[in-house]
């Protein structure tokens, strides 16, 4: 049985560099906040310059031909990553604790979060030995065949919002092809990945192969953005940032970037679709984890027809839900990560309000202690509104009304982003068509937020560069070498 626990002592606060805990340089520190209160969490050691340059320098080490890391058998690779996914398991509890203090959320969310990450591990634990080339029959006196070869060292920058699942996503097929990693947890939520790389150290990966430091993004993620040893970045976050590590990729080595950006999803409901399971997708989907999720169906398209009854019931939900802190029972919106972000969501609200849309229950913040924001509808959106073209990042549904299919197609592809889009109809032909003309990486059909570590996962236009998740993510991390043997015929 699942084991919550508010007063889950923190035990690893330093930075992880060499399978060691270091503090960092300068001797600075910042403080991990709990959202729910507002309280300090624990003091964590502050990534700078010259602790990135260590972590790199050693990762790169790590990485020199003949080290031990790189003369493991792929076999032996994947074992120690089936022993990290058994470690985060069997630690499930402890971790769940330190998820749900740190990001806010609902214990039994971040519970079955950490069996995510460890699921996603695990699905990259059997890909090391069947990474391969090829052997091509190329024209003459030759014979070519393909190398999969490991990149080198690569920095991963994950949010604060699912932070164990992205250091899952993240981990899980840089080490599988046999990449040195720096990785920098967001600010707000380092706890469970400082956890993690004390069970990787546990599970028996050689020092220099996982590094984890905590710090700022313009003094630690700029750093391993721009340093000339990193030849790849990945990084999940927002948008704005992505433009700037993009930028830094490019003015130093031309590192490789895999970027998951923001979205502005949309899920579109037609009148044929059973009402009560449409209805139930979207608030489910949208106000889970507090609305903070880039594939939120955050722009929910209601066919005219069933308008005002889909509004009417979403409304319903949306006053029945329960907001609280993350240990609280039967809990199913924790607050927002913090204040910026909190204030942030309210001028955001007032836009709505005040460019005409119908608010239909919330729209204020809930209590003064904490960073809780009411679950809110707003109907009558239209879509030249800022609530219904910027990324909000919370608890707020906006409805919109349509007639026709071409022209929903129009209005959900008429974004900057393109990160996911859903559909519910009773119609094949309505679900194919709409399914195709969707400018998303991902489309969900009679539900929502259906991610598996096999399946791949990203966006199109401004929601992100490449993949991550299924055998496509291994790609990111591996070079092709073509080797051309000469022979004495062709025959």
């Amino acid at each position: 049985m699942p084991k919550p626990n508010p007063k889950q002592i923190v035990t690893y606060t330093q930075l992880f560099i060499n399978n060691k805990w270091v503090p960092a340089a300068a001797g600075e520190k910042f403080a991990t906040i709990n959202p729910a209160n507002g309280q300090k969490i624990a003091d964590i050691a502050k990534a700078s310059e010259v602790d990135i340059n260590n972590a790199v320098g050693v990762a790169k080490r790590a990485f020199v031909r003949g080290s031990p890391w790189r003369r493991l058998d792929s076999s032996a690779r994947g074992n120690l990553l089936h022993k990290l996914a058994d470690l985060i398991v069997e630690n499930v509890d402890e971790l769940a604790n330190l998820e749900a203090l740190d990001s806010g959320k609902p214990f039994a969310k971040a519970y079955m979060e950490v069996h995510a990450c460890s699921a996603i591990i695990r699905y990259y634990a059997g890909w090391p030995d069947k990474i391969y080339g090829k052997t091509i029959p190329v024209d003459g006196n030759a014979l070519a065949m393909t190398r999969k070869e490991p990149i080198g060292v690569v920095g991963q920058i994950i949010p604060w919002n699912y932070p164990i699942i992205m250091m899952g996503m993240k981990i899980g097929p840089a080490l599988a092809a046999g990449c040195t990693i720096v990785l920098k947890p967001a600010e707000q939520t380092p706890l469970t990945a400082l956890r993690v790389a004390s069970l990787a150290k546990e599970a028996g990966f050689p020092p220099g192969v996982l590094n984890v430091v905590p710090g700022f993004g313009p003094t630690a993620g700029a750093v391993i953005s721009e340093h000339p040893d990193v030849v790849k970045v990945a990084f999940t976050g927002s948008t704005e940032v992505g433009h700037i590590i993009m930028q830094a990729a490019g003015k130093t080595n031309l590192k490789r970037v895999t970027l998951k950006l923001g979205g502005k999803s949309p899920f579109v409901i037609f009148n044929e679709a059973d009402l009560d399971e449409a209805v139930q997708i979207a608030h489910d989907n949208l106000f889970s984890n507090s609305g903070q999720s880039c594939l939120a169906p955050t722009r929910v398209f209601v066919q005219s027809g069933i308008y005002d009854e889909f509004v009417k019931k979403s409304t319903a939900l949306a006053k029945a839900r329960k907001v609280g802190d993350a240990f609280e029972p039967n809990v199913q919106n924790g607050p927002q990560i913090d204040a910026e972000s909190l204030e942030k969501i309210l001028a955001l609200i007032e836009s709505g309000k005040k460019e005409g849309a119908k608010l239909q229950t919330g729209g204020n913040r809930l209590g003064k202690v904490g960073f809780f924001v009411q679950p809110t509808v707003f109907s009558d959106v239209t879509d030249d509104m800022r609530i219904a073209k910027e990324e909000i990042f919370g608890p707020v549904q906006t409805i919109f009304k349509f007639d026709t299919l071409e022209e929903v197609i129009q209005r959900a592809n008429n974004t900057n982003y393109g990160l996911a889009a859903g559909v519910c109809t009773k119609n094949i032909e309505t679900a194919l068509e709409f399914s195709k003309a969707m400018e998303a990486g991902v489309v969900w059909v009679n539900q929502w937020g259906a991610l598996e570590p096999q399946a791949p996962f990203g966006g199109y236009k401004e929601s992100g560069i490449g993949r991550e998740m299924g055998e496509e993510a291994l790609s990111n991390y591996l070079e092709t070498k073509t080797i051309s043997i000469k022979l004495p015929s062709n025959n």
